[in-house]
């Protein structure tokens, strides 16, 4: 054999002569593979950097047996002639035993390089390895996880069953599969969640999340979040994996925050429960309730429990079709009401029930009906502030709407704590005006009765529900026989203000009664004890002394402190105002002067005194009030004197009128 033949062959050969294997023929691919290494050597030599030493013992035993040997994909580690390629290199060689043309007998060896498919081969059974575990988890995680998992084909069908999607929605395999699981979306969702899922199947979206509600296996609905994510293969789609998890509480959570931050927004401006408790309304519905009705309970403080009740329809605001009954209307409830019984037990009625199908105890028979024919829960809450209910809402649910539960009466509660306050403050006012009429009512007494003359007295407290005035009159006979009138007014619209306005009041006619001086010198004592034991108050009065200085002839001596003039009305109707005896307001200066002045009274003629919520007008000069009073005391000069009083009050006091008014009418007999 000449090893010359094997020069062009394309692959490595190489031959050693003798027992110590000396190098006698290498062909170029093998040098180029191995290296130029010396002709002649002993292979041991040859290749030091042979790190496998276990391969020289192959040649001793070929050419000892002279049975040849195959090694395949073996491992050779050395100083490789092309150094691009480092680190293990694998090859097949054929190691036989051969004789030269020469008559050399030594070992001829065959080399090919299979680092190529042996790389490749590794990496398939590592990717093969790695698919097998990933399914094995995928499957495990499909049996035993408390999310849902699904598989879809690239076209969306879903294509593999799924225990944990069968054991929330109760679905069979043949029920979810392809796109039967649409079936168990929420109605009102599945609009948009079919739209969105297209979209990312056609755009191939590189991550699909989308939250819906999904059917239960128990009935009702959840909340769930899918996360899905195509599966590629290269540039092609080869399935869509997903989760479904349940987000119920995140999203309940979520609402909340959203609820209340939308509550404080609509009543970051508004005080008056009225206000507040309509803007609260229409944040329930629809959020929380199909309808929602709130009112208010303007006699809390003064009804007896188990008795009727008086609620004020403040707000009606149904989801859909007519619009609900008109704000700001009286009701009265039964006792037997369920709305009563959730007022006096300071706690919420809450009844779920079959659609059209209330209990009897919610509406009973003979009442009118004010649930939805479809409502399928209602909630009545009253609204209790320090131990008071204030208010009642009336939720409901209609229709295949989930009913109310006890999250959201929890959270009908919690946006309900915004009324809170301006129904503590009106509750306050209810007490401090309850206190101020009942201190005002003891202390305007009925009018004496004096020969010749005829006295009528009126007291109308403010229409605002927030004013509480200090207004007083008085009437009473000295030991003279003369008699006393007078009006004032305390500065100040609450209770305090009705306090110091008794106290004045009764300090006035003790003055008047110890004192026989002129009127100018009693306000004059009245204004030095108000200066010292009211330092802070302020006040007008107008004291009118009606004096007999001869049989057939009336005088009135009086003195005004900052007070709107007397007005003599003559029994011909001649009007006109007393302008003289003027002096500043009770508490102004440190040093008071009041003067006096005295006029006439002719017969027939009628006096009126006055506070100024008789005259004055928002917006309007008082001189226009001080007209028109005049005008109409003209124009009635000749009614009996309590009909007079009464047509005042009637031509000259608007339905908002915002002021306390007193007044006090003299009328002297005709001679």
């Amino acid at each position: 054999m000449r090893l010359t033949m094997f020069d062009p062959a394309p692959i490595g050969v190489v031959f050693t002569r003798g027992p110590e294997h000396r190098l006698a023929y290498t062909n170029a691919v093998y040098r180029k593979t191995f290296g130029d290494r010396p002709l002649g050597r002993p292979l041991r030599r040859t290749f030091p950097d042979l790190a496998q030493s276990g391969y020289f013992d192959i040649f001793d035993r070929v050419l000892a047996t002279g049975e040849a040997e195959v090694l395949t994909a073996v491992p050779i580690d050395l100083d490789f002639a092309d150094s691009s390629r480092e680190g293990t290199r694998y090859f097949t060689f054929s190691v036989s035993r051969a004789t030269v043309s020469d008559g050399s007998r030594g070992v001829l060896g065959v080399v090919v390089e299979t680092t190529e498919q042996v790389t490749a081969a590794r990496r398939i059974r590592v990717l093969s390895e790695e698919r097998r575990r990933a399914l094995l988890r995928y499957r495990s995680l499909v049996r035993a996880g408390s999310e849902m998992v699904w598989v879809t084909g690239p076209e969306g069908g879903v294509t593999e069953p799924s225990p944990g999607w069968q054991r929330v929605t109760g679905q069979s395999w043949e029920e979810f599969r392809g796109d039967g699981w649409i079936d168990a979306i929420h109605p009102d969702d599945r609009a948009a969640v079919v739209e969105q899922w297209s979209r990312a199947l056609r755009e191939v979206q590189p991550r699909f999340t989308h939250a819906y509600r999904l059917r239960l296996v128990t009935g009702g609905y959840r909340h769930f979040a899918v996360d899905a994510a195509p599966v590629r293969d290269g540039d092609r789609v080869i399935e869509w994996i997903g989760t479904c998890r349940d987000v119920e509480q995140e999203w309940q959570d979520a609402r909340r925050e959203k609820l209340l931050a939308r509550a404080t927004a609509v009543t970051a401006d508004t005080a008056r429960p009225d206000e507040m408790l309509a803007a609260l309304t229409a944040v329930i519905v629809p959020e929380l309730a199909d309808s929602c009705t709130s009112y208010l309970l303007p006699q809390a403080l003064h009804r007896t429990p188990g008795t009727a009740l008086a609620a004020e329809r403040v707000a009606a605001v149904p989801r859909q079709g007519p619009p609900g009954p008109p704000p700001h209307q009286a009701e009265h409830l039964r006792p037997d009401s369920a709305l009563v019984r959730a007022a006096d037990r300071r706690r919420p009625v809450h009844a779920v029930f079959r659609p059209g199908s209330p209990p009897p105890d919610i509406t009973p028979t003979g009442t009118e009906p004010w649930l939805a024919p479809d409502a399928n829960s209602v909630v009545l809450l009253p609204v209790v502030v320090d131990g008071t209910t204030a208010a009642l809402v009336v939720a409901c649910v209609n229709g295949d709407r989930p009913p109310l539960g006890s999250s959201e009466i929890s959270l009908l509660q919690s946006l309900l704590e915004r009324a809170h306050t301006p129904l503590r403050n009106a509750l306050e006012y209810q007490r401090t005006r309850q206190v101020a009429l009942a201190l005002q009512h003891s202390l305007l007494t009925e009018p004496p009765d004096v020969p010749g003359l005829g006295i009528a007295v009126r007291y109308r407290p403010s229409s605002s529900a927030a004013e509480v005035g200090g207004d007083w009159y008085d009437s009473f006979v000295l030991r003279d026989d003369a008699a006393v009138l007078t009006v004032g007014d305390v500065a100040g619209h609450d209770l305090p203000a009705a306090v110091t306005m008794s106290q004045l009041r009764n300090m006035l006619r003790g003055l008047a009664l110890d004192r026989e001086e002129p009127t100018g010198e009693i306000l004059r004592r009245l204004d030095a004890s108000v200066q010292t034991l009211y330092q802070e108050c302020t006040a007008t009065c107008v004291l009118a002394r009606i004096e007999r200085p001869a049989p057939d002839l009336l005088q009135l001596q009086y003195s005004a402190a900052g007070h709107p003039p007397p007005l003599l009305v003559e029994a011909d109707g001649t009007a006109h105002f007393l302008d003289e005896g003027r002096s500043p307001m009770l508490g102004l200066l440190p040093d008071p002067r009041h003067s006096t002045a005295v006029h006439p009274l002719p017969p027939g003629s009628t006096l009126l005194l006055y506070t100024d919520g008789l005259v004055e007008r928002r917006n309007e000069d008082l001189t226009d009030g001080l007209d028109r009073l005049r005008r109409h005391a003209s124009t009635a000069a000749r009614r009996p004197l309590e009909s007079f009083c009464d047509e005042l009050l009637a031509g000259m006091l608007t339905a908002d009128n915002d002021d306390d008014t007193a007044l006090v009418a003299l009328r002297l007999s005709v001679a």
